[in-house]
């Protein structure tokens, strides 16, 4: 992936640097079509599938984690917790810190100091205790509550139109709050026309300063900020570049500078223990040996429990996570790839029924892969109701036989050479995308909210879920219509859409496409903001997943990911110098 140097600033006077890639809003992505929560010609990408093991016998050596070390970062931690507490009672300021903390990927040390923030700055906004009408400050102080679940009216951007219902023109001379309100129009729901006026407002204004240097902004941090905004990115993946990049004057800068590169080199440290283990278990596993269109990609299966689940405690839920996607994987292929249709159906009825003696008369293949789905299955259905005393075995079997049915469809239809109608082939391509099995599972992992109410919901596919996994599949599609050309083995959203309306052309299709997944991105806004019963680490966890999505499907010319490879070796194989923090 190719990072882009950018320094991001809150206000005039921010410290805070970012770097982004183009990955959002980009409709020429190339990407192959798949049934797969992860596209297939992934595996074609040696650098990609090589197994963590590997990797790790050919990398520099990772400082070593010491006591001295977790002292160190245990005081500078504590050290600006006593700066937060007395910051963050300055309305503007405190909105700075946590926005510079969240960026910086470490907000997880600081739940307690943000939440007691946030509180208070939602109840004076909902009392209008705040008088101000700077932009910048208004902007960012809608998109952190609405970030955390706080319902902020749209209404608030109101003050900056004229008499006629347009924005004002004075507004084009202040660059860096256009830069947040363009931030803050991508929390908007359905029905939120004027967070559509001002998203398209700001970023015609921006887009005329795409590349200039305004005041004290740096070259690329507007085209940064157009081409990936905060919301639909992953910190976690761009908060390295915040560690040596940032500009500004405020003195606690340097403190969680200090604390954040002490912070990036700890969980890098723990991540690459995860992946040691996870490599560990698919060697054992044994399925990359014993089926022959089985894929070797544990490295990067985990890449995406790294995304959903970032807090560094979350250990034991990332490794158990990585196992439902990796069949997710391979279940796919077989039924893509593979199997044989009649095949295909009995292996079907098998999972449906969860009955071994279903497979009796099945290739070896399939009863092998139905072993690892049965023994992954009660594994982790154990290790849930220990933890937290429920046991989800019924809910995980029926989405596993959910997913196989669905991946039956498409075998069907595709099969046969009959495209179906665009908005049959989406509903099925929602649930053959895999979101709702890695859902399903991270609701269960992490074990808040275990009631009968909310697994009959989670057992439904909720619209925390479907706005998800169409988010996924559009894009899947969207990429792959244009780009890709593999006879019609998958199809696409685009081309049954294409099919259903003779003669349109391919550019408006796309638009369309475009628009829909905008759409999906304001249903899943709307129920992250809705009093829907799950836990905020779930909501993340969905954003998580939609915020990946363009990453995973960033390829080049040679279909490769050089984008997720760079982030790779950043994250996981690179660690911070250490000599600055001591």
């Amino acid at each position: 992936m190719a990072l882009f140097s950018k320094v991001f600033s809150s206000f005039p006077n921010s410290p805070i640097a970012m770097n982004k890639t183009s990955l959002i809003n980009n409709s020429n992505v190339i990407c192959p079509t798949s049934s797969l929560l992860i596209p297939r010609s992934a595996a074609q990408d040696p650098r990609i599938v090589s197994t963590a093991l590997e990797h790790f016998d050919h990398r520099s050596g990772h400082p070593t984690i010491t006591d001295e070390f977790r002292i160190q970062h245990s005081n500078k931690l504590e050290a600006f917790k006593r700066i937060f507490r007395e910051v963050g009672e300055d309305p503007l300021q405190g909105l700075v810190m946590i926005d510079a903390i969240q960026r910086l990927g470490i907000d997880h040390h600081f739940q307690n100091e943000i939440e007691k923030v946030l509180q208070k700055q939602y109840v004076l906004s909902c009392s209008n205790g705040f008088d101000d009408h700077d932009l910048h400050e208004v902007a960012l102080r809608f998109r952190l509550l609405r970030q955390e679940g706080y319902f902020v009216p749209a209404g608030v951007f109101n003050r900056y139109k004229d008499r006629e219902g347009s924005f004002r023109h004075e507004l084009g001379r202040d660059i860096i709050g256009l830069m947040e309100l363009y931030e803050a129009s991508q929390l908007g729901i359905k029905g939120e026309d004027i967070l559509d006026e001002a998203r398209e407002f700001s970023s015609q204004i921006l887009e005329k300063w795409r590349n200039a240097e305004v005041g004290l902004l740096s070259g690329g941090v507007i085209r940064k900020t157009l081409d990936q905004p905060y919301h639909k990115s992953l910190s976690r993946f761009t908060a390295r570049n915040l560690l040596t990049n940032f500009q500004g004057t405020n003195g606690w800068i340097n403190i969680l500078q200090e604390l954040a590169k002490l912070d990036f080199n700890m969980v890098q440290s723990l991540h690459q223990q995860e992946i040691v283990r996870i490599s560990n278990w698919w060697k054992d596993l044994g399925l990359a040996k014993e089926l022959a269109f089985a894929r070797d990609q544990p490295l990067k299966w985990y890449i995406w429990s790294m995304a959903c689940l970032t807090d560094p405690s979350w250990s034991e839920q990332r490794i158990d996570l990585t196992k439902p996607i990796s069949l997710i994987y391979i279940i796919d292929d077989m039924f893509d790839v593979y199997g044989k249709l009649d095949e295909l159906t009995l292996f079907t009825q098998a999972v449906d029924r969860w009955d071994y003696s279903a497979i009796d008369g099945l290739p070896d293949y399939m009863k092998i892969c139905f072993k690892a789905l049965n023994d992954i299955t009660d594994e982790i259905s154990h290790k849930v109701y220990k933890e937290h005393g429920w046991n989800p075995v019924n809910s995980l079997r029926k989405a596993w036989a959910t997913l196989c049915r669905a991946f039956l469809v498409e075998a069907r239809w595709f099969g046969s050479g009959k495209l179906p109608k665009a908005e049959e082939y989406l509903e099925n391509g929602i649930i053959s995308s895999g979101v709702h099995i890695v859902l399903v599972h991270i609701f269960f992992l992490l074990g808040q909210g275990l009631t009968n109410q909310n697994v009959e919901l989670i057992d439904n596919n909720p619209g925390i879920i479907s706005s998800t996994a169409t988010i996924l599949r559009l894009w899947d599609d969207l990429g792959s219509a244009k780009d890709e050309n593999q006879d019609g083995h998958d199809g696409s959203y685009v081309d049954c859409f294409m099919k259903e309306n003779q003669g349109i052309a391919v550019e408006s299709v796309r638009q369309h496409v475009i628009n829909m997944i905008s759409n999906a991105w304001k249903g899943l806004n709307q129920e992250c903001l809705s009093r829907n019963p799950f836990s905020l680490s779930f909501a993340k966890a969905s954003l998580n997943i939609a915020r990946m999505v363009p990453l995973m499907y960033s390829y080049d010319e040679k279909q490769s990911l050089p984008s997720l490879e760079e982030y790779m070796k950043s994250l996981l194989y690179e660690s911070v110098p250490m000599k600055t923090l001591f």
